[in-house]
């Protein structure tokens, strides 16, 4: 179990404390509730852009980074589809730094041109780097566009078009903080060495005053049902041809997903698994190939993508996956084979619970799900998946008219 207390600010601030006093560390982590899900269609990437904006100095701090280390602390950031979320560590005693930094880039950033420019010019080169230069860099933005209709998993974090970040203006930037960066709309999780009433004292001190903002109402397009499979190909100068397949899945809250997610690991948890021995080690028809999903909060993709092993013919390659995937259909997996993914499951909850800074970043993301406790609920989801789930899912997920395929040959 891991046990917290929450309070709620006046200004909407959700605040949870984690007291573990087996360390000398503290960590301060703040998730906003806004992702690239949020963004227009017109101005994408705004969600990411702003994931590096929020290191160039704030209205009273020219600087974030200084002070922290000072402090004896270290930081980073990560933005998806559905969130964005910061977090810094450093020594339990010097936890109020922390919270002053993050307060004064939660009241306002210092926006200016030169911190725009900067911050643009790194965007814009981290879009090229990883692809459109890269080998392989535009297959899931080609993927996105096929599997995704409406819904705004149609572009990639990064954005859907480089020129969206490059004709970025300080207006459009100002905008997007005032609207998503909001205390209402953020949640702040206190973790480490600390006491749930200080916590609270220097919340209200730091936080306390800000602005709450307007609540923000998601009102993002259902994707509706895929009705029809959908395929693409590519030609380009990479080394090998390669395969890519995905197929709607169900949202993080919604039944089915945690069934969902053993069925990728059934499938491509590790050297055992059966899309590595039937297809790696034993047909020798890809070099290597992966089944996953990304956790997505809405409906999101179970995908499939493997390199094909030179001079293996494209079509075969995908009628050995799908023989595979018809297996997880017609049969269904024994009780053996089922309880060695639950425990491989258990096991990374629990590695995941080790830290106290992946606690925090636990809290922060089920509080966003609508209800901290999860975290201590997750692993009885589990538990409670059986050999009949996992094949009625794999029948659903793996419909011919919910399947989506990219082939991406190489001009070699």
């Amino acid at each position: 179990m891991i046990n917290y207390n929450r309070f709620v600010l006046d200004n909407g601030l959700r605040v949870l404390v984690h007291e573990d006093f087996s360390t000398p560390m503290a960590v301060v982590n703040i998730l906003y509730d806004v992702g690239s899900r949020d963004e227009s269609p017109e101005k994408t990437g705004f969600a990411h852009l702003f994931e590096h904006l929020m290191f160039g100095g704030s209205v009273n701090i020219p600087d974030y980074d200084e002070p922290l280390q000072r402090a004896g602390g270290e930081n980073n950031a990560y933005t998806t589809n559905d969130l964005t979320n910061y977090y810094c560590q450093l020594p339990a005693e010097n936890i109020e730094t922390a919270l002053w930094l993050e307060s004064d880039r939660m009241l306002s950033l210092a926006f200016n041109k030169k911190s725009l420019e900067v911050q643009r010019k790194v965007v814009i080169e981290e879009f090229k780097e990883h692809y459109i230069n890269k080998p392989y860099g535009d297959a899931w933005h080609a993927m996105r566009e096929l599997a995704y209709t409406v819904h705004p998993y149609k572009w990639m974090t990064i954005g859907k078009d480089l020129s969206h970040i490059e004709h970025a203006k300080l207006d459009d930037v100002k905008n997007f903080f005032f609207r998503y960066y909001r205390p209402i709309n953020a949640i702040l999780v206190v973790a480490g060495n600390v006491k749930t009433e200080a916590v609270k004292v220097l919340a209200e001190k730091w936080f306390g005053s800000i602005e709450p903002g307007e609540k923000y109402m998601r009102n993002v397009p259902q994707e509706p049902k895929q009705t029809a499979p959908r395929n693409l190909s590519i030609k380009a100068d990479v080394p090998f041809d390669a395969l890519y397949k995905t197929w709607h899945m169900p949202g993080r809250l919604d039944a089915g997903y945690h069934a969902a997610d053993l069925v990728t690991e059934i499938l491509s948890g590790g050297g055992s698994s059966r899309l590595f021995q039937a297809l790696v080690k034993e047909k020798r028809l890809f070099s290597n190939i992966e089944c996953y999903h990304f956790g997505s909060l809405d409906a999101g993709l179970v995908a499939i993508e493997g390199k094909l092993v030179k001079g293996v013919n494209m079509q075969s390659a995908e009628d050995a996956v799908e023989e595979e995937l018809n297996k997880m259909k017609e049969v269904n997996v024994s009780s053996e084979e089922l309880q060695k993914v639950k425990n491989k499951t258990e096991s990374l909850i629990a590695f995941e619970d080790i830290t106290v800074m992946s606690r925090a970043n636990s809290l922060a993301f089920y509080e966003l799900l609508g209800d901290a406790d999860l975290i201590n609920q997750e692993l009885s989801k589990y538990n409670e998946v059986t050999a009949d789930d996992i094949k009625k899912y794999s029948e659903q997920i793996f419909d011919v008219n919910n399947s989506n395929v990219l082939y991406y040959y190489s001009n070699n």
